[in-house]
């Protein structure tokens, strides 16, 4: 295969042609999205994808879905899936598991994660598990020479930066974990890429809002005031490409997204109808406002195209002097809110709303 490229100066279009690329959590709501978007050739076709998780009918249900697809553009980008795609059955904080799915990768996305916020203070040794021993299991097969990939890419959340849940607590130390293996492992490229909120991922609002809408309510907010960022999976695999193409090692890129008030969601995908909400209260560990880039980490972020590049803080990975002025504040999803009318084209975009609204 051609070789990956190092740094962010590296602009070859097609990184991953010819690789051998893993996907932990490759049947998630992310997972499965940079999968497909892997099968279409975004960033080059692979000589194999290895689809790594602990779920055999999510696995099945994917290999069937990809199998059934007959329209003939989708044949010409899906063809010869069966010879790129292979499954794994396995934990990532298996330290077998990972390592034989591990070896040979060229490129690794880890996508595995206990993300469900409430789930996450209930079980939060699961969360541990899963968000900070799988990449520690990760990281030390790489750096006792199972795998020499040249880039590791690991998935992040806004509930990282700041974080007051366990769920974020855990995504952080997978942060920092991936940050500080550039130290052992300096032929491999540890980068992130960090996000808010993907609207219709399992266990987030909307499709929520939508099951309860079809229910003919109540519509349940946790509380009026509070705000998330909004963005869909198609731009939540781009922000990972990103990092794989332009990100520096150590750093975390973020995308520039709309955010919307959660009233104002549900007021649009209920569209003029008779449907009640009701305040139910925040759930257990959940933010008013979410925050993607924090006032001390604003010191050190650069924009860098669309994206926002969080510098690292470890020295030795800061040997250049950031040249770019600094973002030097806060990205909060309290800031820029998009209003109703926003909302509705947003969610009309992505496909939520296929109508113009009720008037």
């Amino acid at each position: 295969m051609t070789a990956l490229p190092s740094t962010r100066a590296a602009g070859h279009d097609h990184p991953l042609e010819g690789a051998r690329v893993l996907v932990t959590g490759g049947t998630g709501s992310l997972g499965g999205a940079l999968v497909r978007r892997l099968l279409a050739g975004d960033l080059g076709r692979p000589e194999t994808i290895i689809v790594f998780s602990r779920d055999e009918a999510k696995q099945h249900d994917m290999r069937l879905a990809i199998a059934r697809r007959a329209a003939a553009t989708d044949e010409v980008i899906y063809g010869g899936w069966d010879r790129i795609l292979r499954f794994h059955i396995g934990d990532v904080a298996d330290p077998a598991a990972i390592r034989r799915a591990l070896r040979g990768a060229d490129a690794v996305f880890n996508a595995a994660a206990l993300k469900q916020v409430p789930n996450c203070e209930y079980f939060p040794e699961q969360a541990v598990r899963t968000n900070i021993h799988g990449p520690e299991q990760i990281v030390r097969a790489i750096g006792e020479g199972i795998a020499r990939p040249g880039v590791v890419v690991g998935v992040s959340t806004d509930k990282a930066c700041k974080p007051v849940n366990v769920m974020g607590m855990t995504k952080a130390l997978q942060e920092r974990v991936f940050i500080a293996a550039n130290l052992d492992s300096p032929g491999t490229r540890f980068v992130a890429a960090r996000y808010g909120n993907v609207m219709a991922s399992r266990g987030s609002v909307i499709p929520l809002f939508l099951d309860q809408i079809a229910s003919g309510g109540p519509v349940t907010i946790t509380t009026p005031e509070m705000t998330r960022f909004l963005m869909t999976l198609d731009q939540a695999v781009d922000a990972v490409f990103a990092a794989l193409r332009h990100a520096a090692p150590g750093e975390i890129f973020v995308p520039s997204v709309p955010a919307a008030r959660v009233t104002d969601l549900a007021a649009a995908l209920i569209d003029g109808r008779p449907i009640p909400t009701r305040i139910t209260g925040i759930r257990p560990g959940e933010k008013i406002h979410e925050i993607l880039v924090s006032d001390e980490e604003g010191r050190r972020t650069i924009r860098r195209g669309d994206y926002l590049a969080i510098c690292p803080m470890l020295p030795e990975l800061t040997a250049d002097p950031i040249v770019a002025e600094p973002l030097d504040r806060e990205v909060s999803s309290a800031d820029n809110l998009v209003d109703l009318d926003g909302v509705r084209a947003t969610l009309r975009t992505a496909g939520f709303l296929t109508e113009e609204p009720a008037r």
